[in-house]
């Protein structure tokens, strides 16, 4: 088991990747084989899984994209609460 730290999937993380991905023009592909660069293990795949909120992301593969993107974390967190409702 890893003892790596991952966020809790959320649709408006989710949200977030794929518009500030967009923003830098990158295809899923392309972000992946960026990613893949910093030493992630990341496949379109799981890109995908990552926008659509079903995956839980990992907080390197989240400073990875921080620093490929060009964004502070702060981006990718606009609109995720910090307490899920009741």
């Amino acid at each position: 088991m890893s003892s790596e730290q991952k966020l809790r999937n959320s649709p408006a993380l989710g949200r977030n990747i794929r518009a500030l991905r967009k923003e830098q023009n990158l295809t899923q592909e392309q972000l992946a084989a960026r990613l893949q660069l910093y030493g992630t293990n990341i496949s379109r795949s799981i890109l995908s899984q990552m926008e659509c909120g079903t995956y839980n992301v990992k907080v390197s593969e989240l400073a990875a994209m921080a620093k490929i993107l060009k964004v502070d974390y702060n981006a990718f967190f606009k609109g995720v609460d910090a307490v899920p409702p009741e």
